[in-house]
């Protein structure tokens, strides 16, 4: 499938009127349709009480059947990563020397570059990330790491590289260590930016080995990302046997298991259904976009110029990027490995609240990739209207959704019976319109308990010193989820709409990881 001749992706800051006031519209238009829903339900629930209330049946009756249809691909998505997990990647690549497809005939193969961005991360965080690659079963002489430091963090950055590359300088085909400047025009304080660097100065690397960009694959890993030991083998794989291996990118599932037996019972819930959203994309692959760690071919990334370095959401917009190029003929690759990351580990109860609702905003700030979505759909001619209206509906009614469903879910059932009036209070559906709910609520329960389940599967062994007993509650915390749906849901995503609508930009928050 050919590609545009000339390649757009629009920038966060529009160079002409036409262009900002596009920004601006598609910027607000979230907000207004969350908050006229939400103030819509509120005033109908007073003024049209019967129709509420049938609504709110049918949403609920909805959202039952969503949580069957969604809890059968959480199981899928598991069952997938159990066959994965068992299968010997390594053996099937070397399977494939004789019928490596032509334009990858290269002696010396597949290589893989790691980039581990970081800025002020405790030096064990990045140490059992790396120690993950080294125990990875992919040849290490076909390896390249790369360490990506930001200059602003100063001497301490710069020790930390020291005592890396001395311990690990040796292990891998090539050890780099890369320096990210700070200030430099057009960027901002974002992990996009440092990518961005980074993958330059590996391309004058490979420029100098002349190693073919066919032949690499990047994996662009948050710092404290613990890779499967079978990844990389299963990505080259996966690469080496795709029809459109340029126009894929590749998305392992990420779990937080890192710290998981040691952080808060609220944030090991909020972690373990960010994880169940991503096993839930990955069965529904026409829909899935790159989040966190994923990998991408670097001929691909060269023709993308790279990361963004002007967004927040550079793992997503990355995806978006490739997607315009290719004129929509572009999709994320599952890949049923886990890669194991940090969950908020910050001390204090409340502490850990604060920071899990600033990573959770973060993360809803996804929202920004909106108006630069829409803006490069109505620029890019070439792709299908069809695909442009599903992928169009997609990235903006499920960002919606995240901001009101827990609140309609929780409130709006009751809303009709105090706002309703007397005249309302009379009818057999005011009556009935409780316990109608309470039933629907009850069996949606069940979404609740396959979690559960497949949460504790997921678990890794128990640490040394904890007592079997955690293990039940990592069980009952679950009951938890209905009363963080709403501070810990609905609210991050909301105040992500208000700002990105009030123009009031937020600003890269680094989540803090560190290891007892």
């Amino acid at each position: 499938m050919s590609q545009n001749d000339t390649f757009y992706f629009p920038s966060s800051k529009p160079e002409n009127k036409k262009d900002y006031y596009l920004q601006r519209f598609f910027e607000i238009t979230p907000a207004v349709i969350s908050l006229n829903i939400l103030f819509g339900c509120l005033y109908f629930s007073y003024s049209q009480p019967v129709a509420v209330a049938v609504f709110i049946i049918l949403f609920d009756l909805y959202w039952l059947v969503k949580v069957g249809y969604i809890s059968a691909f959480v199981i899928s998505a598991y069952r997938r990563m159990k066959i994965w997990n068992m299968e010997d990647w390594s053996g099937k690549c070397q399977k494939l020397e004789s019928n490596i497809p032509p334009e990858l005939k290269d002696s010396r193969g597949i290589y893989h570059v790691v980039i581990l961005p970081t800025y002020k991360e405790d030096i064990e965080v990045l140490r059992a990330s790396v120690n993950s690659i080294v125990a990875s079963d992919y040849p290490k002489d076909k390896t390249i790491l790369v360490l990506a430091f930001e200059e602003r963090a100063g001497d301490e950055a710069l020790e930390k590289a020291e005592i890396l590359e001395e311990q690990f300088g040796d292990k891998f085909f090539a050890y780099l260590t890369t320096v990210h400047p700070d200030g430099l025009a057009g960027e901002a304080k974002v992990k996009g930016a440092n990518l961005t660097w980074a993958s330059k100065e590996v391309k004058i690397f490979l420029d100098e080995k002349n190693i073919k960009y066919e032949n690499v694959l990047v994996s662009a890993f948050d710092c404290d990302t613990c890779v499967h030991s079978k990844y990389f083998s299963c990505l080259t794989y996966k690469f080496l046997t795709a029809e459109n291996r340029y126009q894929l990118s590749f998305q392992p599932i990420p779990l937080y298991n890192n710290n998981i037996w040691e952080t808060s019972s609220f944030v090991r819930i909020l972690m373990a259904n960010s994880s169940f959203w991503q096993m839930i994309q990955s069965v529904k692959t026409n829909k899935m976009v790159t989040f966190s760690s994923h990998s991408i071919n670097f001929k691909t990334l060269t023709k993308i110029n790279y990361w963004p370095t002007d967004v927040i959401s550079d793992d997503s917009i990355v995806f978006w990027k490739c997607f315009s190029y290719y004129n929509g003929h572009y999709k994320t690759e599952p890949i049923y490995l886990p890669v194991s990351m940090d969950a908020i580990s910050s001390g204090s109860v409340f502490k850990n609240f604060t920071s899990q609702y600033k990573q959770l905003r973060r993360w809803a700030w996804g929202i920004e990739n909106v108006p630069l979505v829409f803006r490069m759909f109505l620029k890019n001619k070439k792709i299908p209207l069809l695909k442009k209206l599903d992928r169009g509906w997609e990235e903006i009614s499920g960002r919606i959704s995240w901001g009101i469903t827990p609140i309609i879910i929780t409130f709006l059932g009751w809303l009709p019976i105090v706002l309703g009036g007397e005249k309302f209070h009379q009818t057999t559906l005011a009556l009935n319109l409780p316990f109608i709910l309470g039933c629907l609520m009850t069996m949606a329960m069940g979404g609740l308990l396959v979690s559960m389940f497949i949460f504790l599967l997921l678990l890794p062994p128990l640490p040394k010193g904890i007592s079997k007993l955690k293990y039940f509650i990592m069980a009952v915390q679950w009951i938890l989820a209905p009363m963080i749906a709403i501070p810990l849901g609905a609210a991050p995503m909301l105040d992500a709409q208000i700002r990105l609508a009030l123009g009031k930009y937020l600003e890269f928050w680094i989540t803090e990881k560190s290891r007892k």
